[in-house]
């Protein structure tokens, strides 16, 4: 005789299957493929989104003005950003004159742009964690302080890309100087 699976047992039948058997018709309660699937299944598909409806070009369209009204909130209402935004505008330049082969150019300038992804993320945090109450709480306190040391280490990265890359270029023309 036979035992009888568990119900977690099943579902890790109904996983971890071959691709071409047909193990599952043994096991009872297993649904059956033209069954409908449960709200709760993580299988089921998602409800309509009224926001998701654009496809294509339209898309598109939309992202991109959502994208750079994002980038004027930001600078609008971020003082961060703003200073970051202004190191940015003096060092992408440089970044793109310095003479270095292209892939050093190329940790240059994404050093300064993780900087300000990363600010951007830390922004959309701490308006989300606003948003949801401005009362203070350790958890809010915990997920901003997250975000503002991801910043920290982005800025990091930052200064250490442009310090062993630069710096040794930068120490060489002193050196002709003196």
């Amino acid at each position: 005789m036979k035992a009888k699976p568990s119900v977690q047992a099943k579902s890790l039948l109904l996983i971890h299957r071959e691709p071409f058997s047909n193990e599952d018709d043994d096991i009872e309660g297993s649904p059956h493929p033209s069954e409908p699937l449960s709200a709760d299944d993580p299988l089921a598909p998602l409800p309509f989104n009224p926001y998701k409806g654009n496809r294509g070009l339209t898309r598109a369209w939309h992202a991109m003005k959502n994208s750079l009204n994002g980038f004027r909130v930001a600078i609008r209402e971020e003082s961060a950003f703003r200073q970051e935004l202004t190191l940015a505008a003096i060092l992408v330049p440089c970044g793109i004159f310095v003479p270095v082969s292209p892939v050093e150019r190329a940790a240059l300038l994404a050093s300064v742009l993780l900087v300000l992804m990363v600010e951007l993320l830390n922004s959309s945090v701490e308006a989300a964690i606003d948003r949801i109450s401005l009362e203070r709480h350790e958890l809010s306190k915990r997920a901003k302080d997250f975000g503002s040391a991801a910043v920290m280490v982005a800025l990091l990265v930052c200064v250490l890309t442009w310090g062993l890359i630069v710096g040794p270029l930068l120490w060489r023309w002193a050196l002709m100087l003196f």
